[in-house]
């Protein structure tokens, strides 16, 4: 990490999980991948306004060693600062995550969630 993060238990060791590795869990938002693209589908105003948008983006958060998520920002851009904006401030309501753990212990961690917008519905992959 090269910026310092409040509430980050240890800066020198923050990790990008990859769940399918042995010894590896991610960090989990309390809300199912489905719950999250309904409530992403159900709140952004840009997209019952522009219905016919396409585009994709992706969204990071850094989950501290106590589920807590520190700072959300926009790793991948959309065609719309607007869309991005709002997108941002959907995702920032999410709050109850698990920690991810690496080999048994609960470590600091970078999440990335990817999505795609096509014909007006967003679907986070």
């Amino acid at each position: 990490m090269t910026e310092k993060i409040e509430g980050i238990c240890n800066d020198k060791e923050v990790y990008v999980i990859f769940g399918s590795l042995k010894g590896q869990i991610e960090p989990k938002c309390s809300l199912t991948t489905e719950e999250i693209q309904n409530l992403l589908n159900e709140k952004v105003m840009f997209l019952k306004a522009n219905p016919k948008f396409k585009g994709k983006g992706m969204i990071g958060v850094y989950i501290n060693c106590e589920g807590k998520p520190l700072k959300w920002e926009i790793d991948g851009k959309t065609k719309s600062d607007e869309l991005d904006r709002q997108l941002l401030d959907i995702f920032k309501t999410l709050e109850n995550w698990t920690a991810g753990k690496l080999n048994g212990n609960t470590v600091d961690a970078r999440v990335l969630i990817s999505y795609k917008i096509k014909n007006g519905t967003i679907v986070v992959e």
